[in-house]
């Protein structure tokens, strides 16, 4: 992992660190970080090396980091490959852009800021026209967006009559909320084993899948050689582009990145390495050693957990068992589990928060994986106190276990819509402002 002197989120494990196979990338040490010091690294930048041999690693007992940022701010070129553990799960390949430096300095052109009003467009555009349902990142969005809104449903079928009485149905809270709790959960459930399949396989090594090519006449006399960087599923290791089934890793058999000569270390592509085919549980060894201390593994794990708990209290709601269970009975197959499912709800969102930012107590306002983090643990506050009023069978507390359901069920479905533009977000490019950028309130992206 490192010296004995350095933390575990601050450098990755032999077997493990992104871009391994990449000879033509360096990293910046005082960039690899993590939020919590005994779990892993969760965000790391990378640079081309230009023309050179990478500038020396200082060691941590004769310069430590001021001394390393210093050789690093030297050797910025601009553009850099910002890695981060959320986005090697879900198959994104983001770049960073120092806006500071200028165009005639860059080595070579990159797309524009995915922040901006045009490309956030394009992004809502492709949720309507776009549908790789191979792409497991996708699938998982799109199942807790389909089950968020049934939850909307049943929140609707159950508070609406508390609220307006003349709308009121005969059995529609027994039928209408106990058929759609029941496939609501179903539906968290069959998401978040998805899920749990998503984080046990990410790409290991992670992968460039960006390529250089010649800009037309008239962009090259807006940058230097008129070189543009540009996606590349061709050099993509992620197995989120297998296009011919769900679950095996995909079909392209190198995973080099196409650079300028100058760039590159041979003109060969190297096989790619590290690869294996699809899992659905990792091996006791890897859960010791590595997913034990991954911050995306364990808000998966506490989100499985949840909802295989939470579905029990979706079984109990179907009509002919619910209406047939006693007082005591009910509150410990109805209301027990939603309330112990609530709380992994909780757990999953507040993890998934976590792994988005540079520091534990520094919120990322401008990363889309923070906002889905948040609004789903809204939703887990939201219907864990449900089951909290629920125990009580006045009509207040009634009252409010109905308007928790509602009010949580529209906070899960703004979590699963913000996951579905980020599935479809491959290549996202961001503003970096160095060292800031890592220790600022968020990583410079939307």
């Amino acid at each position: 992992m490192g010296d004995g002197t350095t933390k575990r989120n601050e450098a990755f494990h032999p077997g493990r660190q992104p871009l391994k196979h990449h000879p033509d990338f360096w990293h910046a040490p005082h960039r690899i970080r993590g939020p919590i010091s005994f779990l892993n690294p969760t965000r790391a930048h990378f640079q081309p090396q230009r023309g050179s041999a990478r500038p020396a690693e200082p060691s941590s007992s004769s310069g430590g980091l001021e001394k390393r940022r210093s050789k690093y701010r030297e050797a910025d070129h601009g553009i850099s490959y910002k890695w981060t553990s959320r986005n090697n799960r879900k198959g994104r390949h983001a770049l960073a852009v120092n806006p500071s430096i200028p165009l005639a300095e860059l080595p070579y052109l990159a797309p524009p800021f995915t922040a901006s009003v045009r490309e956030t467009f394009r992004g809502i555009q492709r949720m309507f026209t776009v549908f790789p349902v191979w792409d497991v990142s996708y699938d998982v969005a799109t199942i807790f967006t389909v089950g968020s809104v049934i939850w909307v449903i049943n929140a609707c079928f159950v508070y609406l009559p508390l609220v307006q009485p003349d709308t009121e149905f005969k059995n529609e809270i027994l039928y209408g909320g106990g058929i759609t709790a029941f496939i609501g959960a179903t539906i968290f459930e069959i998401g978040s084993f998805f899920l749990m399949a998503e984080a046990v396989n990410e790409n290991r090594t992670g992968c460039f899948s960006w390529a250089l090519e010649q800009a037309l006449s008239h962009d090259a006399e807006n940058g230097v050689d008129g070189i543009h960087l540009r996606p590349s599923e061709l050099h993509c290791t992620h197995h989120h582009i297998n296009k011919y089934n769900l679950v095996g890793k995909q079909c392209n058999k190198f995973g080099h990145v196409s650079t300028k000569p100058e760039y590159a270390a041979s003109s060969s592509p190297s096989p790619r390495s590290g690869s294996r085919n699809w899992i659905w549980f990792p091996s006791k060894e890897e859960i010791r050693t590595h997913y034990i201390h991954d911050l995306g593994f364990l808000a998966s794990f506490s989100q499985l957990v949840g909802a295989t708990i939470f579905w029990v209290s979706g079984l109990s709601a179907l009509p002919g068992i619910y209406n047939h269970m006693s007082r005591p009975v009910t509150i410990i197959f109805y209301w027990t589990p939603q309330v112990l499912g609530g709380l992994g709800f909780v757990i999953s969102g507040a993890l998934f928060t976590l792994e988005t930012q540079s520091h534990w107590y520094k919120p990322a306002f401008k990363t889309l994986g923070w906002w889905i983090g948040m609004w789903n643990f809204i939703g887990g506050v939201g219907f864990t106190l449900c089951p909290a009023f629920g125990y009580d069978e006045r009509s207040w507390a009634q009252y409010q276990a109905s308007l928790s359901t509602f009010w949580g069920s529209w906070a899960f479905l703004m979590g699963s819509v913000i996951q579905w533009y980020e599935s479809l977000d491959k290549y996202p490019v961001e503003v970096d402002r160095g060292d800031q950028s890592d220790e600022g309130s968020g990583d410079g992206k939307r």
